[in-house]
């Protein structure tokens, strides 16, 4: 597994749920975003996002957040622009039953910000843009689950 996504073995994903149940999924596809080719890495992205944050977010959610930043800033991440979107996906989400998920989803995604900031003149025009949109959310966040700064 090397460096990248080595900490993703201490959560106990089994016990964590995303919209389909159980997360215990989630490693293999934050895997596969970190290494598949572009096309897989896309297929398991989309699916990411169905399960942790198309409607709602979740405990998994929560789990998820640092390692989508940490793929984010991986030059080798085929779809890092994509990784971001959903970041900010994420950022708009809440869940109606479980209020403190959304919380701490929020939360794990503006501890991100200076990674954002750094993506934010990357080398690569999609990855700069998609920063750019996630800097603009992150600043801009609002809700009624996240304490004021």
């Amino acid at each position: 597994m090397g460096t990248i996504l080595k900490d993703m073995r201490h959560v106990q994903w089994h016990e964590l749920r995303h919209a389909q149940g159980s997360a215990s999924q989630v490693p293999g596809l934050l895997s596969r975003i970190a290494w598949g080719d572009s096309e897989s890495a896309e297929d398991a992205l989309s699916e990411l996002r169905l399960w942790i944050a198309a409607m709602s977010v979740f405990d998994a959610t929560v789990a998820t957040v640092p390692f989508l930043w940490e793929l984010a800033a991986m030059e080798t991440v085929k779809d890092r622009a994509g990784v971001l979107g959903l970041l900010r996906t994420i950022l708009a989400h809440g869940h109606a039953h479980h209020p403190e998920w959304a919380r701490d989803a929020h939360l794990a995604v503006l501890a991100g910000r200076q990674t954002a900031e750094r993506l934010a003149v990357d080398g690569d025009p999609e990855v700069r843009k998609a920063a750019g949109q996630l800097l603009a959310a992150l600043g801009g966040h609002v809700c009624e689950t996240c304490p004021p700064e």
